[in-house]
C-alpha cells in the first residue's frame, strides 16, 4: 500500500511540474527596454503584467529601463531586446533614414506637457531667455527630451550648452550640486522638490511649439522580431490597450502604480490627472506626421522627409 502510495504521490508531483513547464511554454517571453522607470505612460507594460493582463494573452514581459529614449533605442536595434518603448519620434525617423532594422510598434506618448525644465529655487535663471552660456540637460541622444531641448534652442535662439544627464535623480543631484543649471524630469519625479519650493519650473515641453501635440515617443521593434514574433507582437499590442483603459477606468491600477514607486495614491492620481490625458497616451496612431517628418529635416535628424512610402513601411501599428 505504502509503495503504491509512494507511486500516486510521484505521478501526481510529476504532472504537477509538467503542467506548470507547459504553462511557462504556452506564454510567449517579450524582452522590453523602457526608457524612464516610473513615468506614467512608461509604466503601462509594469501595470499591465502585475494587474494579470499580460498574462492573459500569453506573456511574460522581462523588463529592462533604461536612461532615455536613445539608450532603448540602441538596445532594440542590436537585437537586446523586441520592443523598445518611449523611444523619440524623432530618434527613430533619423535611424530609419540611415537603414537601421527600426519599425514602430505604436505611439506611446503624445504631446510634451509632461516634461519639465527646472533651476534650483534660488537660481538667477527666471526665463529661458536668462540661459546665455548656461547648461540645459536632456536624458539621452536621441531621446524626446533631447530632440525638446533642440527645438527650444532654435525657437527662442538659445545659446544653452546642452548635456546629457540620464534620468531624473542623477539630473536633480547634478542640479542641486551646481554642477547642471536646468535640469528636466517628469511626475511624479520632482513633485516634491516643487511643493517644498527646492526647484522651480523654467518650461515645459510644450513650450517647443514643434511638439505641442505631435507624438513625440513612439514604442518600437526591430524587423527580426516583427518578421519571426508578429503573434506575439499582436497580443502584446491587445494587452497595452486594455491596460490603457483600466489605467484610466479603475483605481486599482492607481494603487498597483503607487505601490510599485513607493508612493501615496495621492500622488499618483495627480501624475495621471494633471499630465496625463488618456488620449496622451492613445497607442494607435501617431499623431502629426506631415509636421514631423519636415521638423526632423529642419533638426537635422534626417537628411530629407521621409517619403508616404517610407512611413508606410516604417509605422507597423497592429489593427485593433
Amino acid at each position: 500500500m505504502r509503495n503504491r502510495w509512494l507511486v500516486a504521490l510521484g505521478a501526481g508531483l510529476s504532472l504537477t511540474f509538467a503542467a506548470s513547464a507547459a504553462q511557462a511554454q504556452a506564454n510567449d517571453v517579450l524582452k522590453l527596454a523602457i526608457g524612464q522607470r516610473g513615468n506614467w505612460d512608461t509604466s503601462v507594460a509594469e501595470i499591465g503584467q502585475r494587474a494579470g493582463i499580460f498574462k492573459k494573452h500569453g506573456l511574460t514581459l522581462e523588463i529592462l529601463n533604461t536612461q532615455g529614449g536613445g539608450e532603448t533605442q540602441q538596445a532594440v536595434i542590436s537585437g537586446s531586446v523586441d520592443i523598445g518603448v518611449a523611444a523619440g519620434t524623432m530618434g527613430v525617423l533619423g535611424a530609419y533614414s540611415k537603414g537601421a532594422p527600426v519599425r514602430i510598434l505604436a505611439a506611446e506618448t503624445t504631446g510634451a506637457g509632461d516634461l519639465y525644465w527646472y533651476v534650483r529655487a534660488d537660481s538667477p535663471i527666471k526665463t529661458l531667455q536668462d540661459t546665455a552660456d548656461k547648461t540645459i540637460s536632456y536624458s539621452t541622444s536621441g531621446s524626446s527630451t533631447h530632440s525638446i531641448v533642440v527645438a527650444l534652442m532654435r525657437q527662442y535662439g538659445l545659446k544653452t550648452k546642452a548635456i546629457a544627464t540620464g534620468g531624473p535623480p542623477g539630473t536633480l543631484t547634478q542640479v542641486m550640486s551646481g554642477q547642471v543649471d536646468i535640469g528636466w524630469a517628469a511626475p511624479p519625479f520632482g513633485l516634491d522638490q516643487l511643493d517644498k519650493k527646492e526647484i522651480r519650473i523654467l518650461a515645459s515641453g510644450n513650450d517647443a511649439e514643434v511638439f505641442k501635440g505631435q507624438t513625440v515617443r513612439v514604442t518600437i521593434t526591430n524587423t527580426q522580431t516583427l518578421a519571426g514574433r508578429k503573434p506575439a507582437l499582436d497580443r502584446f499590442m491587445k494587452a497595452y490597450r486594455e491596460t490603457v483603459d483600466l489605467m484610466y477606468a479603475d483605481d486599482k491600477a492607481l494603487k498597483i502604480y503607487a505601490d510599485w514607486l513607493g508612493i501615496s495614491i495621492e500622488k499618483a492620481k495627480r501624475t495621471r490627472d494633471d499630465f496625463f490625458p488618456k488620449e496622451s497616451i492613445n497607442p494607435d496612431k501617431v499623431i502629426g506626421l506631415d509636421t514631423i517628418v519636415q521638423d526632423a529635416v529642419a533638426m537635422k535628424y534626417t537628411a530629407a522627409p521621409l517619403t508616404k512610402e517610407q512611413l508606410a513601411d516604417l509605422i507597423q501599428i497592429p489593427p485593433r
